[in-house]
């Protein structure tokens, strides 16, 4: 209901801008045919005309921006309150039973498993939102150092490993190309750009439906930039979205991403941690249903 409302403020907005500039273009238009021999009014008829237009579409394209910007902050907080509540719930549930009951001791054990995994859910949920603070304010929590990006992207794989027991091993694969040998040395914080491929491989999971197959591969790009490719044969990403998505609350529309909770946060910090450090990221993808791949590029380390 709430997503309806907004789209029609937007519409009215839209309509309503039309419409005055519609209005405005007819008045000045017929001004000019009455008047068209006085010069100096015609000139500043003109001035005064377009300076009224401008302030119009302006105007328009303001209001319409912040309507969708409270949309999506709404998502955002409703996608947080899910993500927050839940895990809690789920957490007090398992200890009122721990509580109340007398259970044997491989019940305790799975209660405590479902419970840590919860908090590993409430932690991943606040970090991200601090993450996603620090980026809006270009901070970074690491120091500057050596970088080999195939350990980095090895040990990312190694952690997907662990955070999702249940995938097959081969759900998860690593491609190197190790060029005159030498290592894939970029200068930054290890712990942020842990965070980056990190976010990139959960979201290759989380929209992959049943079929998980997430491929990282690091190469050389060209004589200045190391190149990490995440690619997935999940949801795709429409054409027209492939620049949105880096966008802070922005979720791409279609099926299989309505269907899964998220912040909206994942792809924003990737960008902004990415960007703090001197490279840049890009989205490629053929269409929904058919995978996306993720490419991020950094400067290599200067010897």
């Amino acid at each position: 209901m709430r997503l309806r409302g907004h789209r029609k403020s937007v519409a009215f907005f839209i309509t309503l801008g039309a419409c005055l500039v519609g209005l405005a273009v007819t008045l000045n238009v017929s001004w000019i045919l009455l008047n068209w021999r006085k010069v100096a009014l015609l000139v500043l008829g003109i001035i005064f005309f377009s300076a009224i237009i401008a302030g119009l579409v302006l105007n328009t394209i303001f209001l319409v921006r912040e309507i969708r910007r409270n949309e999506q902050h709404d998502a955002f907080i409703n996608a947080v309150s899910h993500e927050l509540k839940t895990p809690v719930a789920s957490i007090r549930l398992y200890l009122e039973t721990l509580k109340r009951h007398k259970l044997d001791a491989a019940k305790r054990r799975e209660f405590y498993d479902i419970m840590l995994a919860d908090t590993d859910r409430l932690f991943h949920t606040v970090e991200q939102v601090l993450r996603a603070g620090e980026a809006a304010h270009r901070r970074s929590r690491g120091e500057v150092e050596l970088i080999d990006l195939r350990e980095t992207a090895r040990a990312c794989l190694d952690l997907a490993r662990t955070r999702y027991p249940n995938l097959p091993s081969d759900s998860f694969r690593l491609t190197t190309t190790d060029g005159d040998g030498a290592r894939a040395l970029v200068r930054g914080s290890a712990d942020d750009l842990r965070v980056a491929l990190t976010n990139l491989i959960d979201n290759a999971v989380k929209y992959s439906g049943d079929a998980v197959g997430v491929t990282l591969s690091v190469a050389p790009f060209n004589e200045k930039q190391f190149e990490v490719r995440v690619t997935d044969k999940g949801a795709g990403i429409p054409r027209g979205e492939l620049k949105r998505i880096f966008r802070r609350f922005y979720r791409a529309p279609g099926r299989l991403v309505a269907q899964v909770k998220g912040t909206g946060l994942g792809l924003f910090i990737v960008r902004a941690i990415v960007k703090r450090h001197g490279g840049e990221v890009t989205a490629e993808s053929e269409g929904e249903g058919r995978g996306s791949t993720f490419i991020i590029r950094l400067p290599r380390a200067e010897a």
